[in-house]
C-alpha cells in the first residue's frame, strides 16, 4: 500500500497471503479455533445460529448457541473433562516479535477556569530504530486519543481502527469523574493503544508516534498542521454528496461482509444488553446474601438447640457470598468489557463499510460524468485513473484487515467465553462443596447425639 512502512508492506503482505497478521491487543493475547471461517456455510451468525428471540427478556441465548465456541475446533483426544478442555487450548504467542510496548495508567484530575478533565500517563518503551529513544512518557487526555482516532481514519479510511470507549458518561455510572468510571475508561484506552501498536499498519503511522512521544505543547502545535477548516468542510461536503449518491455495484465480498456486519451487530448487542442484565441481577443477589447470613446468627441467639446448625448455615452463607463477590469482578473485567468493546467495532466497521463505499461512489460518479460527457473527457480520463487506484487500494486494505479482524474477535470472544466458563465452574464447586461440608458436620453431629442416647 502507498505510503507504507517497509515492515508494514511484509506484514500486510503476509495478512494477504491468509496469514491473519497474528494477535490481538496486548491485553488478550489471541488463539483458538475461529467462530467463523471465510466461506459462508461456517460463518459465526448467520440467521439461524445465536437464534435470540426479539424479547429481551429471553435468557436462554447461552444455552440456544452451542456454536458460540466451535466445539469441532477441539481435538478428538482431549480430554472431555471442561476444565481439561479450557486449560489445554493453546493461544500464538507473539511476544517474541513485540517491539512496541505501551502502558496507560496514574490518573490525574485537572481542574481550571473553564474546565475539569482528567489526564493519564502513557509509558512507552520502544526497540525500534525510528524513535530518538527507548522509553518515552506523556501526559494525554481524552480530547488527544479523539484526535488520535480521527487522524488514522483520515490517513487509512478503510482499516480498521480500534474503538474508544464512549466520550460520555457509561449505562449505569452517575459521575464522570467515579473513580469506577475513570478505571474503566483507563482500561479502554490501554487497549486502544495496544490495539494500533500491535496492528501491521497502523503501529507505523507517524501521528501514532508523535502521540506517543510528543510533550504536551508539541502535540499542539501538531494539531493545529492539520487541514484547515475550509478543507475539512470540503472533504465533508464530497463524502455527504458520495453517500447520497450510494453505490450501484458493490463488489459481491463486500456484499457479504456487509451482511456479517449488520447480523453481529444485532447479536452482539443483544449479548451486551443480557449480559448487563445479569450483571446487574447478580448484583442485587449479592446485596441480598449479605443480609441473610446475619440473620441466621440473630435467629441463633433465641434457639439454644439450634445455635450450631444456625451458625453454620450463617458460615456457608459468608463464604458463598465471597466466592459471588469473586465471580462478579471476574464478569466485569473479563467478559463485560470484551462484549461492549466488540459492540463498539460494529459501530466502526460500518463506518469503514461507508467510507469504502463513498470512495467508489466518487469513482462511479466520474465515470458516468466521462460516459455523458459532462466535462472534459482527458481530465475526467485522469481522475477516473486516480481513483481506480484510491478504490482498489483501499478495497486491498480492507479485504486483509477484515481477515486479522476476524480472527482477532474469534480469539478475543473465544478467551472471553471460556474463562467465564471456568470461573463459574470454579464457583459451583466452591459453593457446593462449602454446603457438602456442612451436612457432613450436621451427620456427623446427629451420629454424636445418637451414640449418646443409647449410652
Amino acid at each position: 500500500m502507498e505510503g507504507e512502512h517497509p515492515a508494514s508492506q511484509a506484514r500486510s503482505s503476509d495478512l494477504r497471503s491468509g496469514g491473519g497478521g497474528g494477535g490481538g491487543g496486548a491485553e488478550s493475547p489471541g488463539g483458538g479455533a475461529p467462530f467463523a471461517g471465510s466461506s459462508g456455510s461456517s460463518t459465526l451468525l448467520q440467521a439461524d445460529v445465536l437464534d435470540l428471540e426479539e424479547d429481551e427478556d429471553d435468557l436462554e441465548v447461552f444455552s440456544k448457541d452451542a456454536s458460540l465456541m466451535d466445539m469441532n475446533s477441539f481435538s478428538p483426544m482431549m480430554p472431555t473433562s471442561p476444565l481439561s478442555m479450557i486449560n489445554q487450548i493453546k493461544f500464538e504467542d507473539e511476544t517474541d516479535l513485540k517491539d512496541l510496548f505501551i502502558t496507560v495508567d496514574a490518573p490525574e484530575s485537572h481542574v481550571t477556569t473553564i474546565e475539569t478533565f482528567i489526564t493519564y500517563r502513557i509509558i512507552t518503551k520502544t526497540s525500534r530504530g525510528e524513535f530518538d529513544s527507548s522509553e518515552f512518557e506523556v501526559r494525554r487526555r481524552y480530547q488527544d486519543f479523539l484526535w488520535l482516532k480521527g487522524k488514522l481514519e483520515e490517513v487509512h479510511p478503510t482499516l480498521i481502527i480500534p474503538p474508544l470507549p464512549e466520550k460520555f458518561i457509561v449505562k449505569g455510572m452517575v459521575d464522570r469523574f467515579n473513580d469506577d468510571f475513570i478505571e474503566t475508561r483507563r482500561k479502554a484506552l490501554h487497549k486502544f493503544l495496544n490495539r494500533i501498536a500491535d496492528h501491521p499498519t497502523l503501529t507505523f503511522n507517524e501521528d501514532f508516534k508523535i502521540f506517543l512521544t510528543a510533550q504536551a505543547w508539541e502535540l499542539s502545535s501538531h494539531k493545529k498542521q492539520g487541514p484547515g477548516l475550509l478543507s475539512r468542510m470540503g472533504q465533508t461536503v464530497r463524502a455527504v454528496a458520495s453517500s447520497m449518491r450510494g453505490v450501484k455495484n458493490r463488489p459481491e465480498e463486500f456484499m457479504e461482509m456487509n451482511n456479517f456486519i449488520e447480523i453481529f451487530s444485532q447479536k452482539i448487542n443483544l449479548i451486551d444488553k443480557i449480559s448487563q442484565r445479569i450483571y446487574k441481577e447478580e448484583r442485587d443477589y449479592f446485596d441480598e446474601m449479605k443480609e441473610y447470613g446475619p440473620i441466621h446468627i440473630l435467629w441463633s441467639a433465641s434457639e439454644e438447640d439450634l445455635v450450631d446448625t444456625l451458625r453454620g448455615v450463617a458460615s456457608c452463607i459468608d463464604k458463598c457470598c465471597k466466592a459471588t463477590e469473586k465471580r462478579m469482578s471476574g464478569l466485569s473485567e473479563v467478559l463485560l468489557p470484551v462484549v461492549h468493546e466488540y459492540v463498539l467495532y460494529s459501530e466502526m466497521l460500518m463506518g469503514v463499510m461507508k467510507r469504502r463505499d463513498q470512495i467508489q461512489a466518487e469513482l462511479d460518479s466520474k465515470v458516468e460524468a466521462l460516459t455523458y460527457k459532462k466535462g472534459d473527457p482527458d481530465l475526467l480520463t485522469e481522475e477516473i485513473g486516480k481513483l481506480e487506484d484510491k478504490v482498489e487500494c483501499a478495497n486491498n486494505a480492507l479485504k486483509a484487515d477484515w481477515e486479522r479482524w476476524k480472527l482477532n474477535m474469534q480469539n478475543d470472544i473465544k478467551s472471553a467465553f471460556t474463562d467465564m466458563a471456568e470461573e463459574n465452574i470454579h464457583y459451583y464447586e466452591q459453593c457446593l462443596a462449602t454446603w457438602e461440608s456442612f451436612l457432613t458436620s450436621q451427620t456427623d453431629l446427629h451420629l454424636e447425639e445418637d451414640s449418646e442416647d443409647k449410652l
